[in-house]
């Protein structure tokens, strides 16, 4: 029997939540840059009775997410993929932030389109900072980033390293870049019977979070406690809105994105929050 199987790239805090959220009753794969790392978690999902596989991977390596998708392929029938992999400002410089947070899901759209089934939906985990990018983009700059072949990303002017003030800047627009990556690829994955989305989630209570908070950004503090929720989510939220995006209920959705932020963008859209100076 051709197993299905589920491809959850990156290992943090949102990844494990949503890999043992989706991953019952079928194959998973997951992956993530340290494989020393990833092993024990899917040592103990396998104990609690999931089937995974684990992989190493560089998302900013055209030829790892060959691979990535050649070993899913080897699986069984890929029919979900989520892109959870990001560096945060507290985590990295801007030049690993863009080529993280713009190479790496733009990559994966690229290459898994060639190996899902027919019904196959991905999530790309994006972030709420994307839709706090205060430098407009112009019409044609939109169209640009959403269709520039992937490996010519990081050689467009738009992208360089020396446009950004800071790795908060950096970040933001890599997070908006994602969003109009999704958007460019929902045409080539319908032409595979499939669908792609976004999420934007805010401040999430997982390491990464918890690393901003912890870096002495004043900004994340009051973007929790000033927003409609006044609180972070857990990753077990923004788990459930992935499955709500995979499934059967979202099956009139594609090249959207949802955000699960609290309400925070909202609040600052609607002039009750300040925004990132």
């Amino acid at each position: 029997m051709v197993r299905n199987v589920s491809v959850v790239v990156g290992n943090g805090g949102m990844g494990r939540a949503i890999s043992r959220r989706i991953g019952s009753g079928r194959t998973l794969l997951i992956a993530d840059r340290d494989p020393d790392s990833l092993e024990p978690v899917a040592e103990r999902m396998r104990e609690d009775g999931f089937d995974v596989t684990s992989t190493g991977v560089d998302v900013t390596s055209p030829e790892s997410i060959a691979a990535l998708a050649e070993t899913a392929r080897g699986l069984g029938q890929v029919t979900q993929l989520v892109h959870t992999a990001g560096v945060s400002p507290a985590q990295g410089g801007i030049e690993q932030i863009l080529a993280v947070d713009i190479l790496g899901p733009a990559l994966v759209l690229d290459e898994f389109v060639e190996v899902v089934a027919p019904g196959a939906a991905a999530v790309v985990i994006s972030s709420n900072a994307g839709h706090m990018v205060s430098e407009p983009l112009t019409p044609e700059d939109q169209l640009l980033l959403r269709t520039t072949p992937a490996q010519d990303l990081l050689g467009m002017s738009l992208i360089s390293p020396d446009r950004f003030t800071d790795r908060a800047v950096a970040y933001m627009f890599a997070k908006r870049v994602a969003r109009l990556r999704v958007q460019g690829a929902a045409k080539a994955w319908a032409r595979r019977g499939s669908r792609v989305n976004s999420i934007s989630p805010g401040v999430v209570a997982t390491p990464m979070g918890r690393a901003e908070r912890s870096s002495g950004n004043t900004f994340v503090e009051r973007l929790i406690a000033l927003s409609p929720a006044g609180r972070a989510a857990t990753a077990e939220e923004i788990a459930d809105a992935v499955v709500f995006l995979l499934g059967p209920a979202a099956a009139f959705i594609t090249g959207a994105d949802l955000l699960v932020d609290g309400g925070a963008i909202a609040a600052i859209d609607s002039g009750q929050l300040p925004t990132h100076s």
